[in-house]
């Protein structure tokens, strides 16, 4: 074998692994003597037996869908008319029923007199067009599952104003001013049983309460409404706060199956500045004095819903003029990019920073400080000042 034979079978090793790379082959018909010549792997595409011969470009159309006839004949025509390449795209089927997306490229073969034949160029694009189907159904997919979750938050946002409406301005209590922000999750499948209570009782005392039920979405929602209107209808009693989360871990306990909860429930004497509360499982509040944050020590009490054995006990704090107190459910402190006590760190550096006299205002400045609205969690904030009359 010569050096130029060699040579030759290299490149056409080369172009015959090239056109199976490309899913594409060539093929050429001569008009005039009606000879025609196939490369490999256009049998391959049209999934034809190679003893079976080359198809004729008038035999291409049994192979062609029906729909996609009319890119047949016009690119034929248009082939025999000029003397630029032309191409369309078309769906074949194959003897094996299978059916392939197959774009053809023509060019005319011209002489004196007109065209002597045909050139072309034909490509296998199915696995290119089903990516491309499957990329169009993903996207739409998405844009569906991005409307249906912002209809969702709408109605459960909607759900949980009807529910938690928020208060405007400041209790009507002496000397002492209160705030709460409700802190919503920035994934619609976040939003939660987040709570929080903030009214006189016939007495002159305050009620102040948040709390936390497990879980999200709507069901979340409905335990949080039942257990916070539960809550509103014991306070009528006048017993102590211990007292009360006692009853409220039997709700839990007896009615919301497979549930639990945390929440922080105290009276606030105006008065006397005397705050007695008691918790289930729930963040201690922070006390703001003379410009030092500190958690408060809390009194015994575990998750509502754990059990019925552990008695809530109570705990009672003496406030002075010019203090704050800040409670907070855990959607405010924990993401799941930072440790809990980094978050902690920054709700006490951010809560010394709260004006005495704009509370509604300082909360929406404390939430920036720490970072924006949690992502994967709702969050209730509720702050008292003891700093004169609102």
């Amino acid at each position: 074998m010569s050096m130029l034979d060699g040579d030759i079978e290299l490149l056409a090793a080369r172009l015959a692994h090239a056109q199976r790379l490309g899913n594409m082959g060539w093929a050429e018909w001569n008009l005039r003597t009606g000879g025609i010549v196939w490369s490999e792997q256009v049998y391959a595409i049209f999934g034809r037996d190679p003893a079976q011969g080359p198809l004729p470009l008038a035999n291409l159309a049994a192979y062609v869908e029906p729909a996609d006839l009319a890119a047949l004949d016009e690119l034929l025509w248009t082939v025999t008319q000029g003397v630029e390449p032309v191409q369309a795209e078309f769906r074949v089927r194959r003897t094996d029923g299978d059916v392939r997306n197959l774009r053809m490229v023509l060019e005319p073969l011209m002489a004196p007199g007109g065209p002597t034949g045909v050139h072309g160029v034909i490509q296998d694009i199915t696995g290119r067009r089903r990516a491309e189907r499957i990329m169009s159904e993903s996207r739409r997919q998405l844009l569906e599952a991005r409307v249906q979750a912002a209809e969702e938050r709408h109605v459960m946002l909607a759900l949980r104003e009807a529910i938690l409406p928020e208060p405007v301005g400041c209790l009507d209590l002496p000397h002492t001013r209160i705030a709460v922000r409700y802190v919503p999750a920035e994934k619609t499948a976040s939003l939660g049983g987040d709570w929080f209570e903030a009214a006189a009782l016939p007495d002159g005392r305050a009620l102040l309460a948040i709390g936390d039920v497990s879980g999200h979405g709507l069901p979340a929602i409905a335990h949080m409404a039942q257990l916070r209107h539960a809550l509103v209808g014991l306070t009528m009693t006048g017993e102590p706060p211990n007292q009360l989360l006692t009853w409220l871990n039997d709700l839990v306990l007896h009615r919301l199956a497979d549930t639990t909860a945390t929440a922080i429930i105290g009276h606030l004497d105006a008065a006397t500045r005397v705050f007695t509360w008691g918790q289930a499982g729930n963040l201690a509040p922070v006390l703001v004095r003379d410009g030092v944050a500190s958690r408060l020590a809390p009194p015994r009490g575990i998750l509502l819903g754990a059990t019925g054995e552990v008695p809530y006990q109570l705990a009672t704090t003496r406030l002075r003029s010019g203090d704050l107190v800040l409670m907070f459910t855990d959607g405010l402190v924990e993401r799941r990019t930072r440790d809990i006590d980094e978050g902690l760190d920054l709700v006490m550096t951010a809560a010394c920073k709260l004006p005495g006299r704009d509370l509604d205002e300082g909360l929406d400045r404390l939430l920036e400080d720490i970072g924006g609205p949690n992502p994967e969690d709702d969050a209730c904030l509720l702050a008292v000042g003891i700093l004169g009359t609102c």
